[in-house]
């Protein structure tokens, strides 16, 4: 992976990537482990946005891994609704969040194929502003947010409540991303 993403290598080296892992309870409903996923995308994301003003904060980067099966949605499902949702409540902070299902092909922004993730994460990020808006071509607002975006210290729950059904309801009226 770390071919694909020139900041990888160098976040390791200096011990600024972290992993959390989430493993599905056998029996879990799919809006529980999306509501858990999203709250644990919260907290990496709270635990990045200090380590940003840092010297080489650019660096710091949270994985949030999913582990296990739920009955009735896939990886690729069940990481859709908390990085929406997480990518428009940091986005305008400086905080990017991707989103990578175990195993499926990706196409790189110069059109090379990545290689298949071996897990399923999230990985929460320092964003960083002369590159990432490229990486958000197809939601354009999102890119303009994190164009400009600077930690001003604000809370990203002002305008939102922080329950998991009033997010994916508030997250849910954005516009999805335009297909390229």
């Amino acid at each position: 992976m770390d071919e694909h993403c020139p900041f990888l290598r160098p976040s390791i080296r200096r011990g600024m990537t972290g992993w959390t892992v989430y493993e599905v309870t056998p029996g879990s409903h799919r809006y529980a482990v999306e509501a858990e996923l999203f709250y644990a995308g919260v907290q990496a994301a709270e635990w990045v946005r200090p380590l940003m003003a840092r010297p080489y904060g650019v660096l710091a980067c949270e994985n949030v891994v999913l582990r296990g099966h739920c009955v009735g949605a896939d990886h690729r499902e069940l990481l859709a609704w908390p990085h929406w949702a997480l990518k428009h409540l940091y986005a305008p902070v400086g905080v990017m969040v991707g989103k990578f299902a175990q195993g499926a092909a990706e196409t790189g922004r110069r059109g090379g194929r990545i290689p298949p993730p071996p897990l399923s994460f999230l990985p929460v990020r320092a964003g960083v502003r002369p590159l990432d808006p490229n990486l958000l071509t197809g939601t354009p607002d999102l890119a303009a947010a994190l164009s400009v975006a600077v930690d001003d210290g604000r809370e990203v729950f002002e305008h939102v409540p922080c329950e998991w059904k009033a997010v994916r309801a508030w997250v849910s009226s954005l516009p999805m991303p335009q297909r390229r």
